[in-house]
């Protein structure tokens, strides 16, 4: 429930409603086709993002493109670090 709220996809949501608001009486012109299309993306990466850091709460695999994977990749790298200090310091 907490990625609903996250500030990427309300950013997208508050975004889109300001483009909702703006582009009422404005006509169509190349300029709003690109920013709907801006929005549209925005919108995606934002639910995206939400998505996969719902799959790594939960343990499941998550992209190697995506910003969570990198986050992953870090604790990863650190917590093999620690546990081979552990492992070379009972050594001793």
């Amino acid at each position: 429930m907490r990625y609903l709220f996250g500030t990427g996809l309300i950013g997208a949501i508050t975004a889109g409603a300001t483009l909702l608001r703006g582009s009422r009486e404005a006509p169509i012109t190349w300029r709003a086709v690109l920013a709907w299309l801006s929005w549209g993306i925005t919108l995606a990466l934002a639910i995206g993002t939400a998505v996969d850091a719902r799959r790594a709460e939960r343990g499941l695999p998550v992209a190697a493109d995506s910003p969570v994977a990198a986050k992953l990749a870090k604790e990863r790298a650190k917590a093999e670090k620690s546990r081979k200090k552990k492992v070379h310091d009972i050594a001793r």
